[in-house]
């Protein structure tokens, strides 16, 4: 969540070298006794709102290599196998599911498409119990940051897809003005999060039942036109605005869709063989709003077909987005 393009190379670097140190500085230390700080009841999850972000599909060129990362470093379990493909969840919830093409194509420099995916832990000791595991298995992360509404760690999975593992803060100390909530990438300081967990074991044993999609995060080639998209047909609401950048929210979550242009501006429709992003999911609250999402959509002249559920929609760029009512 970066707070302008022109600061990309930057901000990268910088979030690589807070990284670097990550293992030393979870491997060392005292150890934390603050388990009292676990509760939840300071926040409302990103899928506890009107809309959320709640599956996400990956074509996917090595099946058994992704499905050996997210278990081994995300903790997802396998909910279903086939040759072709997989469901990877937690709590029974599937949450991601993987699409083998062997024949898929890398995804060009400075096209349209997945930023990062990211996974928000129900708790801070969840996320620091996740960190404590990161770095006892020296898993590679590149990028830490506090967000000011989340404290993120970033990593790319083996295809180069990008991950962004977070925890909220909680909602009293985010900071709204004029609908726009208070964000930017500042340096995350790793001692108050490891101070509720003991970093002598690795306590974790898999992903929380609780955890889900945060949120997705998207190259496009216009933020006019994914605002067009994403706010006027599909719903959410902008929260913040930075150069380069649009953030988007339901029931004034930080954001649940986020699209950028810092190294995408001018990009066109995705190839239909490219690997990554496959579609994502955004459920929505009652099936009256579904018949409203219908209804702006048909009125602008943006087609889409029906699925198990709900529709299924490409926004200006090829991504596929299936809106599902619950």
């Amino acid at each position: 969540m970066p707070a302008t393009g022109k600061r990309m190379t930057t901000r990268r670097s910088v979030l690589a070298a807070a990284a670097s140190a990550l293992c030393a500085g979870v491997l060392t230390g005292v150890h934390g006794t603050g388990w009292a700080l676990a509760g939840r009841a300071d926040r409302i999850p990103s899928h506890r709102r009107p809309m959320c972000i709640d599956r996400a599909g990956l074509r996917v060129r090595n099946l058994d290599g992704m499905i050996l990362f997210y278990r081994q470093v995300i903790g997802l379990e396998v909910l279903s196998r086939t040759e072709q493909g997989a469901v990877l969840g937690t709590g029974g919830v599937g949450l991601l599911e993987l699409v083998r093409d062997p024949g898929g194509t890398p995804v060009p420099a400075g096209a349209a498409g997945l930023y990062h995916l990211a996974l928000e832990m129900p708790t801070r000791p969840d996320l620091a119990r996740w960190i404590v595991h990161a770095a006892r298995h020296r898993f590679p992360v590149s990028g830490l940051a506090d967000h000011r509404v989340t404290e993120s760690v970033y990593l790319d999975d083996p295809e180069g897809n990008g991950i962004e593992v977070y925890a909220s803060r909680p909602e009293a100390e985010w900071r709204w003005a004029g609908g726009q909530v208070a964000m930017g990438v500042f340096d995350l300081d790793l001692d108050p999060l490891l101070e509720l967990v003991d970093r002598s074991e690795d306590a974790y044993s898999g992903a929380p039942a609780a955890m889900r999609i945060g949120h997705i995060h998207l190259r496009v080639g216009e933020l006019a036109a994914a605002e067009r998209f994403y706010s006027g047909l599909i719903g959410f609401e902008a929260t913040r605005r930075a150069p380069g950048v649009v953030f988007m929210s339901s029931g004034k979550y930080h954001h649940h869709v986020a699209v950028n242009i810092w190294e995408s501006q001018g990009a066109g429709q995705r190839g239909e063989a490219e690997l990554g992003l496959s579609w994502f999911s955004v459920a929505i609250a009652g099936r009256s709003a579904l018949e409203d999402r219908k209804a702006r959509l048909r009125a602008a002249g943006v087609s889409f077909k029906p699925i198990a559920g709900g529709i299924e929609v490409e926004d200006p760029w090829g991504n596929r987005v299936r809106l599902r009512a619950i």
